[in-house]
């Protein structure tokens, strides 16, 4: 079952959801009094609709080692670089500033370190002497609207097995699964 999560209230990915008819929820972080009461409630949120994928998209919050083992191998997040390189939340900026040639979207699972899990996808993306931040931005945007969603099919596909730090995908699934083997 498909679900969207957001810890803001005005976030569009609420209004598409609605808009599909997709079940959409705002959960305030705010009304918690710890990280971990707030994520124990997404947990429960998430598992009440048996949710098999989690797909973190604008997300930006360091999930704890406990939200990460819960759904361990099955955590899907989109960063704007070709990491090892550029982890963090400035990545763009920060290859624009060390004068890199190229850049990238990598798409990888989730543990419990900041972009660090296992790489599921790569696609450089070129970065011109004449790039701006936002010039290079949208040109990454667009390689993210492409690779994310192949990346989801995928692990959807039951085709994303985990071997140490490598995620490998097989070439054709015999069973249609929605779970990363390990």
């Amino acid at each position: 079952m498909a679900l969207v999560v957001s810890d803001r209230a005005d976030a569009v990915a609420l209004t598409r959801a609605q808009r599909a008819r997709v079940p959409a929820h705002y959960v305030d972080p705010k009304s918690f009094a710890s990280k971990a009461e707030f994520e124990r409630a997404v947990m429960l949120l998430l598992d009440s609709h048996r949710v098999e994928l989690v797909v973190l998209a604008g997300f930006m919050r360091i999930l704890s080692p406990a939200f990460v083992q819960h759904f361990q191998h099955r955590i899907l997040n989109i960063h704007p670089a070709l990491l090892p390189a550029f982890p963090g939340g400035h990545a763009v900026a920060d290859a624009l500033e060390w004068g890199a040639k190229v850049t990238g979207v990598t798409v990888h699972l989730v543990d419990e370190q900041v972009d660090h899990g296992p790489i599921l996808l790569q696609q450089m993306v070129p970065i011109r002497d004449n790039d701006t931040l936002q010039s290079l931005l949208a040109r990454v945007h667009l390689v993210e609207h492409r690779l994310y969603p192949r990346a989801i099919q995928l692990m959807l596909d039951g085709r994303v097995r985990v071997d140490g730090r490598v995620a490998k995908v097989a070439l054709r699934s015999g069973v249609r699964g929605n779970r990363a083997k390990r």
